[in-house]
């Protein structure tokens, strides 16, 4: 049975490759068809998945999509992306035009349209995925214990929705550079995040998972959140209605079409958000139209399930809305922007997360990267108690850490102004102005 099922596999990979080298994918990049946008065909056989591939590493490039029209009923897959840089301009960076046609073209070198959301292996890093009920400071929390096990985070992404809280964050370790592969040592990581996700509620649902595999981070996120089932309505949902994305799931019968309409506020990343949703729930897109030009935008898909059927129930018609409102909400960007840009080195993210934490600002969402030695991470920061961030705190912040490092990016409207000093103070001023760091209490109770 084990050979059949090899020998059939594999047959299964020649028949895509052969289907391949017969009908080649065409990509056709346009700057003279629409004024303002480049116009990017994309024509190649019709495969589960290739949808959420394409619109992968259009915006993993950082291209805007304002406008789509795409048809993959039957064998073949042929969709239109307008699409501008992050200023609204066209595309005209020949590096970018090259590496979109060289991803999606002929000479892209793959056996399955999965090929760039799959998994590969790494030495370079060992990747931590961690899921759990959110509270203000837990990132603090998690990157303190990191750092007292001699763990350097080189890049990490969390996302905060609905009381819950995902976060994939790669590390190395502190002597070698290199990925950590003593088993022992990656059980202790293990149990000391789990302990410390879970907090005073040891009977909380948590979830630490450590690999040296490498997802796509934005897709593994929306599938963490998804098992953690943070699309199922609060209490604190019926307070955000007027907020809520407007998503309507109808049944066309003549077609045997399930039609999915979402009107919401646009913001970059917003069709991956969405097409990675359907495509990961079981659903297959035929037809779809997006228009995303303005402030708000106009998606609509045509989609059956994998084995081929609309939506079937009322349950499945509210489960699909429910987790399309999901997929849109955890990327919305709820707080005050801040940027940090500085030399990185080993407990920087612990350090700068326990400032935020030691004066009442909770972490909502963070990306943290790191290149060449240089640290970019972007924070997304609430009062803890609710209220809107006081300009005081965040200007003391500033000076403590350093006024060109941190800079704020978020809108003025995020932050209060107030007369009075803020009652928030610490005695660590001179923190970042030199290169020694103390141990600090907090992670001595997980240990």
């Amino acid at each position: 049975m084990e050979m059949n099922m090899s020998f059939s596999h594999d047959m299964g990979d020649e028949y895509e490759k052969f289907i391949r080298r017969m009908n080649p994918p065409r990509v056709v990049i346009d700057n003279e068809a629409c004024k303002n946008a480049t116009v990017i065909r994309v024509d190649c056989a019709n495969e589960h998945g290739i949808l959420l591939e394409v619109v992968q590493i259009l915006t993993d490039l950082n291209l805007i999509i304002n406008k789509a029209y795409i048809s993959a009923d039957g064998n073949w897959f042929m969709d239109v992306f307008n699409v501008t840089d992050q200023d609204g301009n066209k595309i005209t960076d020949e590096g970018i035009l090259d590496y979109i046609t060289k991803s999606l073209g002929p000479e892209s070198c793959f056996t399955s349209a999965m090929r760039s959301v799959g998994v590969k292996q790494t030495m370079d890093h060992t990747e931590i995925e961690l899921t759990g009920s959110d509270r203000p400071g837990l990132l603090s929390e998690l990157s303190a214990v990191l750092k007292h096990l001699k763990c350097n985070v080189v890049n990490a992404e969390v996302w905060t929705h609905n009381t819950r809280a995902a976060a994939v964050i790669q590390v190395t370790d502190e002597e070698t550079g290199t990925s950590i592969t003593n088993l022992e040592r990656l059980s202790r990581i293990k149990e000391l995040l789990c302990n410390v996700l879970k907090g005073s509620n040891k009977s909380s649902l948590a979830k630490t998972i450590v690999s040296h595999s490498v997802t796509h981070t934005d897709r593994r996120l929306h599938q963490m959140m998804f098992a953690d089932r943070d699309y199922e309505q609060t209490g604190d949902d019926v307070l955000e209605d007027r907020q809520r994305p407007n998503v309507d799931v109808v049944n066309w019968y003549d077609k045997d079409y399930s039609v999915v309409t979402i009107r919401c506020k646009d913001r970059p990343k917003l069709l991956f958000d969405t097409v990675c949703t359907l495509t990961d729930m079981g659903y297959v897109v035929f037809h779809a139209k997006i228009d995303t030009e303005g402030p708000q935008s106009y998606q609509e898909y045509y989609i059956r399930h994998v084995d081929g059927s609309p939506v079937k129930s009322d349950a499945e018609r509210q489960r699909v809305t429910q987790c399309l409102e999901a997929a849109i909400k955890r990327r919305v960007s709820e707080g005050l922007k801040l940027e940090l840009c500085t030399t990185d080195r080993v407990g920087l993210l612990s350090d700068v997360t326990r400032i935020f934490r030691e004066n009442s600002l909770t972490v909502s969402r963070a990306e943290v990267t790191t290149k060449d030695g240089k640290a970019v991470n972007t924070f997304y920061v609430r009062d803890a108690s609710g209220y809107p961030v006081d300009a005081k705190t965040i200007e003391f912040i500033r000076q403590v850490i350093g006024q060109t490092i941190l800079k704020v990016k978020g809108s003025p409207e995020d932050v209060k102004s107030v007369s009075q000093e803020s009652p928030t103070r610490f005695l660590f001023g001179g923190l970042f102005k030199s290169r020694s760091f103390v141990n600090f209490s907090l992670v001595r109770s997980y240990s």
